[in-house]
């Protein structure tokens, strides 16, 4: 059933029961005014007609029947149009309308009382008469026309008019709310034709007067959005789903077949001599490290592509760079790695993330670093600028020659003594990218090894990640002209 129909049908039947109960209340008012003016006439007519009824019960006490006539004359002269009866101790005198002279009169000598008799129901005012020696009670008697004409006349009009409310009610209200909810079925068809999954057109922004219609609309523009984003969240999670494979198939093929010749040749040589076998058993423990932190590290990149706003949240970068320099100490104990961070350094970001790029900087420094003699020195710096903050990591090594510094950050960048997945410096600029910063690489300040600098925006109003993410597939190669470079780790 339609809203208008609704509407029409519940004020149909709620209309005629206000008038009905307005009805009630009414009679019950009009009722109580008419009594109170029958009451007020009875009540002016025993005023007028009192002291006739008191010399007409002195004569009849006195035995003058003439003067007893001609009081009872002016007595009913004086009553008009209402009916007069005199009760006293020996003789009753009546005229004017009346109930029968049967009729049992209440046991009362004064005050107002219904009298109900053949069928038809009076008012009637007993007033008590005193005489000198004589006393007696005089009525005055009104047909109760309230009850036998009026109220019965307001209670049919009341009846009719809920009869006839009901009706022009219910189709008043149906127009007026199909009127209403003109903007409602407009919103209607407009989202009818809407199908996420075969069209990108949308609810436009427009405005029909009526909140609650503004409000739905609204509502259904921001269900839609949620679910555009949740599509592109779920688009983008199979995508690196499907890129994790095919990296994971691409690069895991070389390690696997190195050690599956080395299995072969233990298995098919039982008796290679110790030294022989030490080697293969050496190579087989290095390709399974390999294979570990490959996994490793497309497992990281996975996590980057798939992180969300909500992750970002304030990160004292120095605190993260501390525990990243003790855990740097800790693997490179040969090592001589200093921090000169300021303090109240805090950036807008994903802390695991910032962690995995500091990780990353100080493993590649650590592996690719240390100078001719093998000795490591690593200098890690923490300053803040105009409205960054600037990470900077120098080492003592050879450096990164000027022609590779543009795609050292790429996937699986290796160099030809590199042990590792060539993974670690995609993963900075992975990070650098989703905290909308960069990272560049220089030759070190004296001229001497290698210089990582990572500048990271301090807003806190910044939006968190940007937003199609796939590093697994090669966004990073992609931005480059965002000042985001690649290298091997």
């Amino acid at each position: 059933m339609r809203l208008s129909a609704r509407i029409g049908l519940a004020v149909g039947c709620t209309v005629p029961l206000l008038v009905l109960a307005g009805g009630w209340l009414l009679l019950h008012l009009v009722a109580q005014d008419l009594r109170r003016a029958e009451d007020q006439h009875l009540r002016r007519r025993a005023t007028a007609v009192a002291p006739d009824a008191r010399a007409l019960l002195r004569a009849a006490a006195n035995g003058r029947p003439k003067a007893a006539d001609t009081r009872e004359r002016q007595l009913f002269d004086a009553a008009l149009d209402v009916g007069v009866r005199v009760v006293g101790p020996d003789a009753t005198f009546s005229g004017g309308p009346q109930p029968d002279p049967a009729a049992v009169l209440p046991d009362r000598t004064s005050g107002f009382v219904a009298v109900h008799a053949d069928g038809r129901t009076w008012r009637a005012l007993a007033l008590p008469v005193h005489a000198g020696t004589a006393s007696g009670t005089l009525w005055l008697f009104s047909p109760d026309t309230a009850a036998r004409v009026q109220i019965p006349l307001v209670r049919r009009r009341v009846i009719a008019t809920a009869l006839l409310a009901a009706p022009v009610s219910g189709l008043l209200a149906w127009g007026l709310a199909a009127g209403a909810s003109a903007p409602l079925r407009r919103l209607t068809r407009r989202t009818a034709g809407l199908d996420p999954r075969t069209s990108g057109a949308r609810l436009g922004q427009w405005r029909t007067g009526v909140v609650e219609v503004d409000e739905l609309a609204a509502t259904v523009r921001t269900v839609l959005a949620r679910y555009d984003e949740q599509a592109a969240r779920t688009a983008e999670a199979l995508d690196t789903a499907r890129s994790f494979s095919s990296a994971a198939a691409h690069e895991l093929r070389t390690p696997l077949m190195s050690m599956g010749t080395n299995l072969d040749i233990l298995a098919g040589h039982p008796d290679l001599p110790a030294a022989e076998r030490a080697e293969v058993v050496t190579d087989l423990r290095h390709e399974h490290a390999r294979l570990l932190g490959l996994l490793v590290m497309l497992r990281e990149l996975g996590r980057g592509d798939l992180v969300e706003a909500e992750a970002f949240r304030a990160v004292d970068l120095a605190d993260t760079a501390d525990a990243a320099v003790a855990e740097a100490r800790r693997r490179g104990s040969d090592a001589e790695i200093t921090l000169d961070a300021a303090p109240g350094l805090t950036v807008h970001g994903w802390e695991p993330g910032l962690r995995l790029l500091l990780d990353n900087l100080l493993v590649n420094a650590l592996a690719h670093g240390r100078d001719a003699q093998g000795r490591a020195e690593v200098r890690v710096a923490l300053t803040g600028g105009a409205g960054e903050v600037l990470v900077t990591v120098d080492d003592q090594g050879p450096g990164v020659p000027a022609d590779a510094r543009a795609r050292i950050f790429e996937r699986f960048q290796r160099g030809p003594d590199s042990a590792g997945s060539g993974l670690g410096l995609t993963l900075v600029a992975q990070q650098a990218a989703l905290h909308r910063g960069s990272v560049t690489v220089t030759d070190g300040p004296d001229g001497t090894g290698a210089r990582f600098t990572v500048r990271l925006p301090r807003g806190g109003d910044l939006p968190g990640p940007p937003g199609r993410r796939d590093w697994l597939i090669g966004t990073a190669g992609a931005n480059r002209s965002q000042s985001f470079p690649k290298d091997p780790a």
